[in-house]
């Protein structure tokens, strides 16, 4: 429960208490005052009170337990993001549910020029095998679909996913009628991501930045790459990361040309 006493501001005094405070310097803290977005005291609840009158906030923190926030040092934030946002089929129990799952999200997302799901996984499902594509064409009305394995290394995908890249049949990894391995999976899924529009990658990306936040991480290392996501995605990322409140976004880019990293201001040449 909080207690406002002043308008909302990035230099507000705000005393968090009630709560366990994880701190080495005082291990029973069970208060914390918070100044100008740093850790100005961490101490008892009798000794909060003396800070209760001049702060802008006071929150009750109910037992919860405080500690520093996390870094999640390996992120890929749209994938996540398209994961949050768009079809989970971790919880389908066989095939056909899954397929019924597939059928509504393309009817509730007629705006998306791609459609993106994740988590099947065939080896749970009594059929024991993957959608086909011509089950997957009708399901979605022939539009593209891009749909990965639990493991995130393999994926299903429609004709009309196929057709946006030409010569994936001659790709390692394509088998008719097989999920995608390899590199023909590499090229599906950069032709898919590069395929949503602005609007639904920074949504994704808001989404995933907005998970990492309520998991109490406060620093996500992006691990962006020329066959892992694109430069504008890389770069839009740090652009929508620098000019919203959310966790701090360090970006990281795939390629051992270290200029180009520098250029679309990654922090150093890593990732994947």
């Amino acid at each position: 429960m909080t207690e406002s006493t002043a308008p909302k501001s990035e230099h507000r005094t705000v005393l968090l208490r009630g709560g366990e405070v994880h701190s080495p310097a005082d291990p029973f803290a069970t208060a914390m005052v918070v100044e100008k977005g740093h850790v100005a005291w961490v101490g008892s609840e009798g000794a909060a009170d003396a800070f209760a009158a001049g702060v802008d906030e006071v929150v009750d923190l109910e037992g919860a337990l405080v500690t520093p926030a996390f870094t999640d040092a390996h992120v890929h934030t749209t994938a996540t993001g398209l994961a949050l946002t768009g079809l989970d089929l971790s919880s389908a129990a066989t095939l056909a549910e899954a397929a019924a799952l597939i059928r509504r999200h393309a009817q509730e997302r007629p705006a998306d020029r791609v459609l993106t799901g994740h988590g099947w996984d065939a080896s749970r499902w009594p059929e024991s095998r993957p959608p086909r594509r011509e089950e997957l064409d009708e399901l979605t009305g022939g539009r593209a679909l891009y749909l990965t394995r639990i493991d995130v290394h393999s994926a299903a995908v429609t004709t009309a996913m196929l057709d946006l890249v030409p010569g994936v049949r001659a790709m390692d990894g394509f088998r008719d009628g097989e999920p995608l391995t390899g590199d023909a999976h590499h090229a599906v899924r950069e032709a898919a991501y590069g395929a949503v529009s602005p609007a639904q990658r920074a949504d994704a990306q808001r989404a995933a930045l907005r998970r990492a936040a309520s998991l109490g991480i406060g620093t996500v290392h992006e691990c962006g790459g020329p066959r892992i996501s694109s430069e504008d995605d890389f770069t839009g990322l740090l652009e929508l990361a620098g000019s919203e409140p959310g966790p701090r976004v360090v970006g990281y880019w795939a390629d051992l040309d270290v200029e180009r990293a520098r250029a679309l201001g990654a922090a150093g040449a890593a990732g994947d």
